[in-house]
């Protein structure tokens, strides 16, 4: 892929100068912190698995969370970019029962596994 044979940390405007694939957005408004850059060129694919494939392909480059492309990765076909900001996503959590008297034990114990999940993490960084 291009952007790798600049064999250097890259910006943001290293990144605007290059094709992005995005995932179409079916929301009805657009996150502040959604992934698309600006980038002037922007190819939208309606599918996760069509835009891994597009990256493996080398048509553009894309943000992907790791287990999503964990195979990819390990065989080598695809690669993370060298990037000097922007190279993790952070996005908020929020648990939230309709009334929490009434969840269940099954609701109650994936609350639980949640909270412990995040709270190792968070210690971990």
């Amino acid at each position: 892929m291009p952007l790798h044979q600049l064999a250097r940390t890259l910006t943001a405007q290293d990144l605007r100068r290059h094709r992005q694939l995005v995932i179409r957005d079916s929301g009805s408004v657009r996150s502040r912190n959604a992934p698309w850059l600006g980038a002037g060129q922007r190819w939208t694919v309606s599918h996760k698995a069509t835009q891994i494939h597009a990256a493996v392909m080398g048509l553009g480059f894309a943000w992907f969370a790791q287990d999503t492309i964990r195979t990819e990765l390990a065989q080598g076909l695809l690669k993370p970019l060298p990037l000097r900001e922007g190279a993790q996503a952070y996005a908020q959590l929020y648990l939230v029962f309709a009334d929490r008297d009434y969840a269940g034990p099954g609701a109650q114990r994936l609350a639980g596994i949640l909270r412990e999940q995040v709270k190792a993490a968070c210690q971990g960084s």
